[in-house]
């Protein structure tokens, strides 16, 4: 018996989720940044009815064409089901066995950037455990125990990880005071303290694009990080998937004093889940802590919203100080939530030399970026 099957489906069918990359409003959304987005059914045996298969749920592939002529499909915290661990790899070769027969012969890798759940980590607060390299083995060990039961021992860890492996997702399931209340003292106070300095958030949308954007350059610049141009934004804020049964509520939302804008942020509604998204902030006049403001507003608005779960999109790996991203643990970490851990980006190869080169430029080249 076949351990599953695929089925292909057409994007607007793409089922509700709660992961926005998993939408019928994130492939249309890539759609339109030049990457062609395939869904497909996935069915596993019925255990009680030989023959008969049962729908599990369905995934979203994005396939992007390279310059040499190559192509590579992506599965951004795809696929949302999640086997159980002793057959974890044989199910992803396996579906990616599936896949193959649906992708163009120039397809050289399935990249599957797992939302599963890691198991280097304990995922409680603080979710640290006390391993080497903050609880995660060399890759030739990971992929040994990924590999565990496949047929081809060809489930391989990519160079870095595109979307978030790593967030703080705070629940929503109680009342506003009471999570206000289970924050960490500093980020109460600061909260308060943006008050009592008058500041305002405005829900937005494209016509606040440009002072985003006016933000968003600043925060670029000071933490020397890879810039989108502003039509990328515009994208986000523009793409409608209301015709669809998977869409998604994208807010731009502003923090000011006396009109003028202190940060700004994107906030994603797929299904249950609020997702902060991109977020940027002014580098003078941070005694205003407009940041703290901003967030507890899109958490508010999030529960006016009706969703259960509050996804604050990317920490860093460990609460170590001398960590690039260590400023976001702590900033995220102070709203309260359960820090979770997600396996990341694999590759399933399907070409095995134009694979290796493609990773041997990935890894040198810090300007690309396959998200894009």
């Amino acid at each position: 018996m076949e351990l599953l099957k695929v089925i292909p489906k057409i994007i607007k069918e793409i089922l509700p989720s709660n992961i926005l990359q998993q939408t019928a409003f994130w492939a249309r959304f890539k759609h339109q940044l030049g990457w062609h987005p395939q869904a497909f059914d996935i069915f596993e045996p019925d255990p009680d009815r030989y023959g008969y298969w049962i729908h599990k749920g369905d995934i979203l592939i994005t396939l992007k064409h390279l310059k040499n002529g190559k192509a590579i499909a992506y599965a951004p915290y795809g696929p949302e089901i999640i086997p159980e661990d002793d057959i974890k790899g044989l199910w992803l070769e396996t579906l990616s066995e599936k896949l193959r027969e649906f992708l163009p012969p120039e397809c050289i890798v399935i990249r599957f950037d797992l939302a599963w759940p890691s198991p280097w980590y304990d995922n409680e607060m603080p979710g640290f455990n006390n391993h080497d390299n903050n609880g995660i083995p060399d890759v030739p060990i990971q992929e040994m125990r990924m590999n565990i039961g496949t047929k081809n021992w060809n489930l391989h860890k990519s160079p870095t990880n595109v979307l978030p492996s790593n967030t703080v997702i705070l629940p929503l399931n109680e009342e506003p005071e009471d999570i206000l209340a289970q924050m960490k003292p500093k980020t109460r106070y600061n909260i308060g303290l943006s008050r009592r300095k008058n500041l305002e958030v405005k829900i937005s949308d494209t016509r606040d694009l440009d002072s985003w954007y006016g933000l968003y350059q600043e925060t670029v610049k000071r933490n020397r990080i890879v810039s989108e141009e502003k039509e990328y934004f515009q994208r986000v804020l523009a793409t409608r998937a209301e015709d669809t049964i998977s869409p998604a509520e994208i807010t731009l939302l502003i923090a000011e004093l006396d009109g003028k804008p202190l940060a700004g942020m994107f906030l994603a509604i797929s299904g249950k889940r609020a997702t902060y998204l991109y977020g940027a902030s002014a580098t003078g006049s941070r005694q205003y802590m407009a940041p703290y403001l901003l967030q507890w507003n899109a958490i508010r608005h999030s529960m006016e919203q009706g969703c259960h779960e509050y996804d604050f999109f990317g920490i860093s790996d460990s609460p170590d100080p001398s960590h690039p991203m260590y400023g976001l643990y702590r900033f995220k970490t102070g709203f309260g939530g359960q820090i979770r851990h997600r396996l990341g980006c694999w590759d399933y190869v399907l070409k095995k030399e134009s694979y290796e080169t493609f990773r041997t430029y990935e890894t040198l080249s810090s300007g690309f970026h396959l998200s894009k």
